[in-house]
């Protein structure tokens, strides 16, 4: 079982930057994907990027170029570096983490990008 706790949101003005950080209960290194997902108000949720144990990332069309994702394994966190920010990217961001073919969540963090 593995437990992830987000931090980092908040609320910013657009064009701001967020950095968003999740820490994993397990070895980062056991963990072989590691991501953010998002979910708007009367929207499903989404992907956002995510990032496997070889460095190897994968980014929605919409925050490409924006966002970067990083991981630390010897701290068993992934990060989510956010810049630009533009209202449409205001969602609940949750840490999602696959290890040996099953799926976990964080609780979720609130990001807010004001106009």
């Amino acid at each position: 079982q593995v437990h992830l706790v987000e931090s980092g949101g908040g609320l910013v003005q657009a064009g701001g930057s967020l950095r968003l950080s999740c820490a994993a209960s397990e070895s980062a290194v056991s963990i072989a994907v590691l991501g953010w997902y998002r979910q708007a108000l009367g929207k499903q949720r989404e992907l956002v990027a995510i990032i496997t144990t070889a460095g190897t990332t994968n980014y929605a069309d919409s925050v490409k170029g924006r966002f970067a994702i990083s991981r630390d394994n010897a701290k068993n966190t992934v990060y989510l570096e956010m810049n630009s920010l533009k209202p449409e990217d205001t969602a609940v961001y949750y840490c999602y983490a696959l290890q040996r073919f099953r799926t976990y969540w964080g609780q979720g963090t609130q990001v807010t990008v004001s106009s």
